[in-house]
């Protein structure tokens, strides 16, 4: 069967199914069917510079760009982008809504736990989104620990919220939002007073308005002993162990020539954060206590 005529079978199958249900029901195609089909489907999360599609309509960004290299590398013909929200990456893998996320999501247990992931294609650290002038003095994620009138947003599914928790954050004090875009209005209005994200992510969005601020004197969280650093890589459902390690073979092409550091670079990304991705293995991620 064509994977075009099956996915639309699947896609007809589940359409009245409660989404507790898709995943059960949905089939993660093979490399051979991708290639049989001729196009491989990619999700971004519009995170600059991770992976965002600009108002041309082009997928840009640290992920969607090396995975360009990667997917000619495997032969396949054309890239159908998709975009979503950040939390919504997992359960789409899981529903065979998409192939491969290409968000630089960053590597943990739990996360390996529902998704299978290529090797790092990135090392980032922490930061924090403050009004402008941080008239709060935040310099840090404990601050929200050791002080009980702040308040933190972090975005729904992101690992910031798992490190407020590890640090004693009140859960009253954490604000979720759905998105990046939501982040400068939620800092700038006072609804929270900082927002917790990756130290690329923070920067990117004060660059975009003069309300906001990039927290100056910035500290990683340390967190039972180590200080926080993110491995993100490439993710896939759990049964296509064939596209994932076919995926790691090119990626290791890429990496070890000089494009790969450019494209990363190109994005923010600083020699620590390009050194720091060949740290770490995907299996030592893993299993991280």
């Amino acid at each position: 069967m064509m994977l075009n005529t099956r996915r639309n079978i699947l896609a007809a199958l589940t359409a009245g199914v409660a989404f507790v249900g898709v995943s059960g029901l949905a089939h993660a195609a093979t490399l051979e069917e991708i290639r049989e089909s001729g196009t491989i489907r990619i999700a971004v999360a519009n995170e600059i510079p991770y992976g965002f599609v600009d108002p041309s309509g082009e997928a840009k960004g640290a992920g969607p760009d090396v995975a360009k290299q990667v997917v000619e590398e495997l032969g396949i013909e054309n890239i159908e982008w998709v975009t979503t929200n950040f939390s919504s990456l997992i359960p789409g893998l899981q529903a065979d809504r998409f192939d491969v996320a290409a968000a630089e999501m960053a590597i943990q247990p739990e996360r390996c736990q529902e998704v299978i992931y290529s090797e790092p294609n990135t090392s980032y650290g922490e930061g924090l989104l403050v009004a402008s002038g941080n008239p709060d003095d935040i310099h840090a994620y404990a601050d929200f620990a050791e002080r009980d009138d702040l308040t933190v947003a972090v975005m729904a599914g992101a690992n910031q919220l798992e490190m407020m928790q590890k640090l004693g954050v009140s859960e009253d004090r954490i604000v979720t939002i759905a998105s990046n875009s939501d982040a400068i209005s939620t800092v700038s209005t006072g609804r929270a007073n900082a927002y917790a994200a990756t130290g690329l992510t923070a920067n990117e969005l004060a660059e975009q308005s003069e309300q906001v601020e990039l927290a100056s004197d910035f500290s990683d969280p340390v967190i039972d002993g180590s200080e926080q650093r993110s491995w993100g890589g490439f993710a896939f459902a759990n049964e296509s162990t064939d596209l994932r390690d076919a995926w790691n073979e090119a990626l290791a092409t890429i990496k070890d020539g000089d494009e790969w550091a450019e494209i990363v670079g190109g994005y923010g990304f600083t020699q620590e954060d390009i050194d720091g991705s060949f740290n770490r293995t995907t299996e030592e991620l893993c299993s991280a206590e």
